[in-house]
């Protein structure tokens, strides 16, 4: 690049960089350059004739993108239920799919002034938590995972949304760390079966945080089992689209009131709620 550039400059050339590697590449382009100069969309369309006068680290960026790593991870920003929220490598990028999840707890607990006391398993980046904590103020989340890594991603979102005495974190697997009564278990687990060739950008995502077993569904089992003994209230969990039938078999000669399926936005099971 030269070192004096106008902002239709840089993007024409960031889109043919990126162009033979990544589809969009025109709307990466016009994303990468919003994060480097910290501008949103209307300036970028409104100011195409500005100058642009540095461009290391753009370039650092886009050579960053061309080898397929997550542009979530490049900016360390993802957007999630109308908010943003800081990301890096030591969790996992959280999907649209997930907001799905937040609306299935609201659902069945429809009394946001609820004082209930929430557990989450696999806080990742803390987005779960941290949206039952906004619509549930009087509540208490025990946020637990097997990551230090995730944790620390997950403590930079709760203080961002100045949440720390909602959220509590908790290094551990599963419910081991978590000794109080809970009144509702969620989680989007690990389910993908191991040996699973995946995308190559997936690369780059903790796989601790994918991988769920040999079988895949191992860790959902293992919570489910969990939650019928301690007799928590309710469970809500995200599932591998091919999963229900063994779920429904693991528990069907269980004591539990119900269980309830959601779908994603492309009609495949996406999770379910267990009711006990």
């Amino acid at each position: 690049m030269r070192s004096r550039y106008i902002v239709k400059d840089v993007l024409r050339e960031i889109t043919q960089i990126l162009g033979p590697h990544i589809p969009r590449a025109a709307r990466e382009a016009q994303l990468l350059l919003m994060m480097h100069l910290e501008v949103d969309e209307l300036w970028l369309i409104t100011h195409q004739n500005s100058e642009v006068k540095e461009t290391q680290q753009l370039l650092k960026w886009v050579e960053r993108r061309v080898k397929n790593e997550p542009l979530e991870y490049i900016t360390n920003s993802v957007s999630f239920y109308s908010e943003e929220f800081y990301i890096d490598e030591g969790a996992l990028i959280p999907r649209p799919e997930t907001e799905l999840l937040i609306d299935e707890v609201i659902k069945n607990v429809p009394d946001k002034n609820s004082a209930l006391t929430f557990a989450e398993v696999g806080v990742g980046s803390g987005i779960i938590s941290i949206m039952l904590a906004k619509t549930f103020k009087n509540s208490k989340i025990i946020a637990v995972d097997i990551s230090q890594k995730a944790l620390d991603v997950a403590q930079k979102n709760i203080e961002k949304f100045g949440l720390q005495e909602c959220i509590e974190l908790r290094l551990g697997s599963l419910l081991e760390p978590v000794h109080e009564k809970i009144d509702y278990l969620v989680s989007n687990p690990p389910y993908i079966e191991e040996g699973v060739e995946l995308e190559s950008n997936l690369s780059y995502e903790p796989q601790n945080a994918l991988f769920g077993g040999m079988v895949g569904d191992e860790i959902i089992k293992k919570l489910l089992d969990e939650v019928l003994k301690q007799k928590i209230k309710f469970f809500s969990c995200e599932i591998g689209y091919d999963q229900q039938d063994k779920i429904r078999t693991h528990i069907q000669k269980k004591d539990f009131k119900a269980i309830t399926f959601y779908k994603d936005y492309s009609s495949f099971d996406r999770g379910f709620t267990l009711e006990v």
